[in-house]
């Protein structure tokens, strides 16, 4: 179940009503459609967290973006939806994404003229904005025509069995290995959502050591606001010291492990290992399905540890609509261009990039 709260800041769309077909309408999202818009993506099987009404006000709440968001209709009957926002920044420039900070996103419909209206309008939208790109992170369709697609992201999801022990057993060798060093090592597990500092402090130490920026707090806040009960934060504890934390989404029958961290004392005890672990074998024994590792950019530590757990790796075949802009954009990680501002950032002191963190981070929708 979904907890809201109020929209913070107002809807603008800068659209008129399309009418791509004599049947098919395309409209602004207006907050009166909310109910109908979430029940949509939750009996839809191709719709996801982010394409939830709770995800728009989170980033609104959050970053400030302004969203700009679709819905393709017939005769009042909702066929499609497509969250979408505006960002802005002297990095990126003016973009449409859907949807910012989320491993999915793009169109979500009942059938194809739905999907190609929706399309058209946000490539309409695009060209009027002049933005430099249109960005469809669409996990199931290649836009097709004046789309081009990157292949940088994979994800992983491995189906979770009814007895934990069963799904320990197809893990490799190695992997099983470090789960049980934990377990070994005495390790202990606490679920608690309100557990958020123990998280964020762990959290914002890990991704430092990674040379990457960290979310401000309030934005864990108000993702616990906007989502409720479908936030789980599992937190594992060396006595009585916190090493390791996640922070995930249950949506559907599905678990999700979003943000998710270690402190440098936990590599002995192979704390990672043993924490996502922990979350797959709650989730088999609460019934949950599938287990969804997230996303990650080949080429980067986080793939090579997610490839020694034998899940399914699915590519991420992202959709880019270019305007303004005459190549695909290039902000990955591995890009020899941002590698001294990743070493750099390594060496900050902790308290100074919590600061600095937020700042940085909205510039990478």
């Amino acid at each position: 179940m979904i907890t809201t709260g109020p929209d913070n800041v107002a809807s603008r769309p800068v659209t008129d009503n399309i009418d791509i077909s004599n049947v098919i309408k395309v409209r602004p999202y207006e907050e009166d459609a909310r109910e109908d818009w979430d029940r949509f993506v939750l009996h839809h099987p191709e719709g996801t967290l982010f394409h939830l009404t709770a995800w728009k006000r989170a980033i609104e709440r959050g970053f400030g973006f302004e969203p700009r968001y679709l819905i393709a209709e017939s005769a009042g009957t909702i066929r499609g939806v497509l969250p979408l926002f505006l960002s802005s920044n002297w990095i990126q420039g003016p973009t449409l994404i859907s949807t910012p900070f989320a491993v999915y996103g793009g169109i979500c419909a009942t059938d194809l003229g739905a999907r190609l209206a929706l399309q058209e309008a946000a490539c309409q939208m695009a060209r009027k904005e002049q933005v430099n790109y249109l960005e469809l992170r669409d996990p199931e369709h290649v836009a097709g025509d004046g789309f081009e697609t990157k292949k940088l992201y994979v994800t992983f999801q491995q189906q979770l069995p009814s007895d934990p022990e069963q799904l320990m057993r197809g893990f490799p060798k190695d992997t099983r290995y470090m789960i049980r060093k934990g377990q070994k090592g005495g390790l202990r597990t606490v679920k608690d959502a309100a557990e958020l500092n123990t998280f964020y402090e762990i959290y914002a130490a890990s991704v430092r050591n990674l040379g990457t920026p960290v979310f401000a707090k309030r934005f864990f806040k108000i993702l616990i606001e906007e989502f409720g009960s479908a936030v789980e934060i599992l937190s594992i504890w060396n006595g009585a010291e916190a090493i390791a934390a996640v922070f995930s989404f249950r949506f559907r029958d599905t678990i999700l492990p979003y943000y998710g961290g270690s402190l440098l004392e936990g590599r002995k005890f192979a704390a990672n290992n043993f924490m996502y672990w922990e979350v797959c074998r709650d989730a088999c024994v609460r019934g949950l399905k599938l287990f969804d590792f997230g996303r990650s950019k080949v080429g980067t530590g986080s793939y090579t540890f997610k490839t020694q757990w034998n899940m399914k790796e699915s590519p991420l075949p992202y959709q880019f609509h270019l305007v303004r802009r005459k190549t695909l954009p290039n902000f990955s990680p591995v890009n020899p261009t941002f590698k001294l501002a990743t070493d750099i950032w390594k060496r900050i002191p902790l308290p100074v990039t919590k600061v600095l963190g937020p700042a940085f981070v909205r510039l990478f929708p």
